[in-house]
């Protein structure tokens, strides 16, 4: 897997109006050489009639030479192919051409299960950047990190390669091998990374509590279609009377309609995100509304470098309604609208056409959402002195301690669920999320107070 639907949050809910096409009839008819342009491609052109044709006859030119000329022996099926993929990578970083096989290859990733690696890509200054490793898979477990730049797939460098062609190589068989070299800030040289590749199931929501804090901690991993009932059902069956930890950390995004649900479960008045385009048409509000709202129970929000597109707009938009505390680093900045455009039943093109706006008017693309706190990743400090322990745990550490001097180590009484608990040696291991725990108790003691 490169990437699941950070390149996908199309606008209501990926499900393209019936009547919706583009005229992409570059190509009718070759007759004697000559190309038959559809009369519907510049249908809204601000240009006159004779720009058009000079542009129309540049382009033809170019393709005639192309096949008669170039070294290999092209169809005119394989220079047109080419032409629409280098016009559409052009455009932006998430604009590209999806022939039969990437078309195809879209498909199977929509369906959530499939062989590949766990990793979201994209373009970020001309370079493929990860832009965050799924948690639990086997590029998560293998190390890989957000911000990573593949310089090497397997053998084959990266410069200058789509990210469709990116995505065709590292997807591969279950259980076969595939090395990565990524350039990693803070290394001094290139890290060769190995990966098995693995059938990718993404479970999009795990909810936990924080260990004797009273604290509901609630990780997405991305944005699928059962995110919202996800962390319904987590706010039912965990006790979060002093707050709520939303984990967005490394989350690439998804669905916009579980992003816009999962901000309306906290938020009940004004706009959750606008979305605004060069075609009216595609200029679209969503708003929240008051049914089911959770409104007084204080919110950390944590995000990092790995917090793409969805998580975008669900950080931010809560910021912007004052609604949580962003605790983390900044986020990725991927504001952009993409709709999978079908030329026909095995070709389509994924097109930008709008960008995301938070509440407060600002945009997301290329600048990201900036914490209210910024904490870097980290183990929590601590003293040199590991013997200082609270009152209510010196007995016991005592009792242990004695036990080990007569040779015998009593066995533990675990009455904690560690699937659905936070222990304290988790938290002392995650400085940010110690930190959000922190601001918890703040604003519950605020809370209280008023």
């Amino acid at each position: 897997m490169s990437r699941i639907p950070s390149q996908k949050i199309n606008n209501r809910d990926f499900k393209m109006k019936k009547n919706r096409s583009l005229a992409l009839g570059f190509f009718s008819t070759l007759i004697s050489g000559t190309l038959l342009i559809s009369s519907t491609l510049f249908a809204n052109s601000n240009y006159d009639n004779e720009t058009r044709l000079q542009a129309l006859t540049k382009f033809t030119k170019v393709l005639g030479t192309v096949k008669k000329y170039y070294v290999k022996d092209l169809t005119l099926n394989q220079i047109v192919n080419k032409a629409i993929a280098g016009l559409l990578s052009n455009l932006d970083p998430h604009s590209s051409f999806l022939n039969k096989k990437s078309f195809k290859e879209m498909q199977i990733e929509t369906n959530g299960e499939f062989g590949g690696l766990g990793i979201t890509v994209g373009m970020k200054n001309g370079v493929l950047t990860v832009i965050s490793p799924i948690y639990g898979t086997p590029a998560y477990k293998a190390g890989i990190k957000a911000g990573d730049i593949i310089l090497k797939i397997n053998n084959e460098s990266t410069l200058n390669m789509t990210i469709d062609e990116a995505v065709s190589l590292m997807r591969g068989k279950p259980k076969s091998k595939i090395y990565l070299t990524v350039v990693r800030k803070g290394s001094l040289k290139p890290i060769k990374i190995k990966i098995v590749r693995d059938i990718i199931k993404i479970q999009s929501v795990y909810a936990k509590e924080i260990e004797n804090k009273d604290i509901l901690y609630i990780r997405v991993t991305s944005f699928d279609a059962k995110v919202v009932k996800g962390v319904k059902k987590a706010l039912k069956d965990f006790p979060h009377n002093k707050g709520i930890i939303l984990d967005l950390r490394n989350n690439p995004g998804g669905l916009l309609s579980q992003a816009v649900g999962l901000v309306n479960l906290f938020v009940d008045k004004g706009i959750i995100v606008s979305q605004k385009g060069r075609v009216a048409s595609e200029d679209v509000e969503y708003k929240a509304t008051r049914k089911g709202t959770i409104k007084n129970i204080p919110m950390v929000v944590l995000v990092n470098g790995g917090s793409a597109s969805a998580s975008e707009i669900v950080s931010g938009s809560l910021q912007d309604h004052k609604r949580a505390i962003i605790v983390g680093e900044k986020t990725f900045g991927k504001g952009s609208v993409q709709v999978i455009l079908p030329i026909d039943k095995t070709e389509a093109i994924r097109l930008t056409i709008a960008r995301y706006y938070l509440p407060t008017g600002r945009t997301i693309q290329s600048i990201g959402v900036s914490p209210d706190i910024v904490v870097y990743p980290g183990k929590v400090p601590s003293k040199d002195n590991a013997f200082i322990l609270k009152e209510n745990e010196l007995k016991e550490h005592l009792k242990n301690e004695l036990a080990k001097t007569n040779g015998k180590i009593p066995k533990k009484n675990i009455n904690i669920n560690k699937k659905k608990t936070i222990t304290q040696k988790e938290i002392d291991s995650d400085l940010q999320l110690k930190t959000a725990i922190d601001v918890i108790k703040v604003l519950d003691i605020e809370k209280k107070n008023k």
